[in-house]
């Protein structure tokens, strides 16, 4: 049964106005999941209009009853796990254990965000003067516009909203116009929690939509999360715009594994470091730099396990890698492989498409394994977004750590060795916002910061408390009776 897009502007479901909008599963792209049409720029000015009139009545409501909407949303998401974890499984692509993983997540950081209400929410200073003290509180910056990607279509937007929410702001928010399902079960578990008319506005669109958000005077703030090439652009138009901006951009992170590293240990981590979630997160480790006297071995396993990937309908148990999320995702995969080959990188497992079947008419790509000829390829240099891990060796740590910071990118890396010296330099010189020491470089927990360096982020950090820093300004009163 198809579903039916629809905005939630004002607290009321209505149909967009612009374009259509069709929501395929990538796995069998003759099917429709849900239809419906793009928001115009009138309707973004409207969900804009609904978020201010609802902010200041929002803020008001005590922190504790804000959170407990929060916490409602939360119980209601867990409750449709399983549906919702289906829905995204054949929406995006992920596996069906890891589309259900997801969801749960979502859930969890909504009550991360709800235990705001029991910390500090603002700070007490001495003054120089008697009599006298020094408050800082925090309030909400208002409306925050806010801006998802594709490839954790409820996480992130979880990651964003709740804490947007819980610090008291109202947001108009437009996700990835290619996973609009779990956008609307999310807006439906707030709704069901209790959330105000008009505290969360859904817009659906492509770029004309943001475009229309972030220019939108109404809209305090904006939160981004995708390519570096748009979050730049973005950065620069809300500079001119004196608008607050908070962007979440790409990544090329580096596994290391050094000549004493456990390397059965180190291929088990790299490996669904890379392939996990087809190879779609901005911190999979698509670099690895391996020690030259180790490299050999290191890689032999790599590709084993590579091998042992099962790639197919990610609602099927036995899948354990589904497909890309578009055709244009997986014919940018192929290319950049092809590219590379035809540049002298060497296919150790993978490297050519599907050309029957199933997997060749849905959106899949196969893990692939090459051996770069150098750092001047471009496949080590720019994000893919695929399932590709691209290869080369070092001399020692040294060089190592070298080759994995001559990046444009600093968003995640990983390091692999038994030698606390190493670990402790690679803290100070691994130019990463979030490093791994015998993991591999995917993922991030919620209660701590998240983002990159460089190219791979700008603003406050997301995740743990770090978000306060963001959704809500700061005055400084000097009290005196």
């Amino acid at each position: 049964m198809t579903t039916t897009i629809a905005h939630h502007i004002g607290g009321n479901w209505v149909e967009g106005e612009g374009a259509p909008l069709l929501d395929v599963n990538p796995a069998f792209p003759g099917t429709v999941l849900a239809e419906g049409r793009h928001a115009t720029p009138a309707q973004v000015d409207r969900a804009v209009e609904a978020a201010a009139l609802a902010a200041p009545g929002w803020a008001a409501t005590p922190f504790r009853s804000r959170a407990a909407v929060l916490v409602r949303a939360a119980a209601h998401i867990r409750a449709h796990a399983d549906q919702w974890g289906r829905e995204l499984s054949e929406e995006e692509g992920k596996t069906l254990a890891e589309g259900t993983g997801e969801v749960r997540r979502a859930a969890d950081i909504l009550d991360y965000a709800a235990s705001e209400a029991d910390r500090s929410t603002g700070e007490l200073f001495d003054s120089p003067r008697a009599g006298e003290r020094v408050l800082v509180v925090r309030k909400p910056i208002g409306v925050a516009g806010v801006i998802t990607p594709f490839n954790f279509p409820i996480a992130i937007p979880a990651w964003k909203i709740a804490p947007a929410l819980s610090y008291g702001n109202a947001v108009v928010w437009k996700p990835a116009e290619v996973v609009p399902l779990l956008a609307i079960r999310f807006a439906e578990a707030l709704e069901a929690a209790g959330l105000p008319p008009g505290v969360l506005n859904l817009v659906h669109g492509g770029v004309e939509v943001g475009s229309r958000l972030v220019e939108h005077p109404g809209v305090n703030a904006v939160s981004f999360t995708g390519s570096t090439t748009v979050g730049r652009a973005l950065i620069a138009r809300c500079g001119a715009l004196g608008k607050p901006v908070q962007t979440e951009m790409g990544g090329k992170n580096a596994a290391v594994v050094l000549a004493d590293a456990d390397l059965a240990a180190a291929a088990a981590q790299i490996v669904p470091g890379v392939f996990g979630a087809t190879g779609q997160r901005c911190t999979s480790n698509t670099r690895l730099i391996a020690d030259r006297a180790v490299a050999g071995d290191l890689l032999e396993e790599v590709v084993r396990l590579a091998g042992a990937i099962t790639v197919g309908d990610p609602l099927d148990p036995a899948t354990t890698m589904g497909p890309l999320v578009t055709a244009t995702a997986r014919d940018n995969v192929e290319r950049a492989v092809a590219d590379a080959v035809a540049a002298g990188a060497r296919p150790l497992t993978g490297g050519e498409p599907y050309r029957d079947g199933m997997l060749a008419e849905g959106f899949f790509a196969g893990p692939s394994v090459l051996a770069a000829p150098g750092p001047e390829l471009p496949l080590w240099r720019t994000e893919v977004f695929g399932p590709v891990l691209a290869a080369l060796t070092a001399d020692g740590p040294q060089e190592a750590l070298a080759m994995a910071n001559a990046s444009d990118y600093g968003l995640s890396g990983a390091i692999f060795t038994k030698d606390v010296s190493t670990v402790l330099d690679a803290i100070d010189r691994f130019d990463v916002g979030v490093l791994h020491v015998n993991t591999n470089s995917a993922g991030a927990d919620l209660h701590v910061p998240f983002g990159g360096e460089k190219g791979s982020g700008f603003g406050p950090k997301e995740q743990g408390r770090a978000p306060r820093d963001f959704y809500t300004r700061t005055t400084t009163v000097y009290l005196k009776g």
